[in-house]
């Protein structure tokens, strides 16, 4: 239990720190912001208690809002892709998600790469959609969405090729 806290607990401040210090200042044509700090909600331990990642990214996505002061938008995405996350894990790993035997360190790239698409695009539309807030500017919501999700995803996935432990 102490040594989950502890990797967690790293983990958290990390992107929380990287995504404020450095990613909250790149904003590429007015479209595109990464924000490779979804990764905590993305990797976090599958066997935990549901309430735990809920109220983990409600703290991410908060925290977050207080650097970039945007009213919460952080924190609903946030909470809505840790809310239909084991959908999602059902989606992109099968059988291996039903039976929790799920280690990210362990599963294959094509399952994981999925899996980041999905949970990227989600977040991106659900906070964009609350960022923008208008049904008249859906071209700007899609626009947006596609490419900071693309940008995102490239982002992620080299942070998870990067640090990824290789089972031997």
């Amino acid at each position: 239990m102490n040594n989950f806290l502890s990797v967690n607990s790293a983990r958290f401040i990390v992107l929380v720190l990287i995504q404020a210090l450095l990613f909250n200042n790149i904003n590429f044509l007015g479209y595109i912001n990464p924000y490779p700090y979804i990764l905590f909600v993305a990797f976090f331990p599958v066997k935990s208690n549901r309430t735990i990642i809920i109220l983990a990214s409600f703290l991410i996505g908060l925290i977050t809002d207080m650097f970039l002061d945007s009213g919460g938008i952080h924190a609903a995405a946030c909470v809505f892709i840790a809310y239909v996350r084991p959908v999602l894990l059902k989606f992109s790993f099968g059988t291996m998600y039903e039976h929790h035997h799920i280690k990210f360190s362990s599963v294959d790239f094509g399952s994981k790469l999925t899996y980041i698409i999905v949970l990227v695009i989600l977040h991106h539309i659900i906070l964009f959609s609350l960022e923008i807030f208008s049904l008249m500017k859906i071209i700007l919501i899609l626009k947006k969405t596609l490419f900071s999700s693309i940008f995102t995803i490239l982002l992620s996935s080299i942070i998870t090729i990067i640090f990824s432990r290789n089972p031997k």
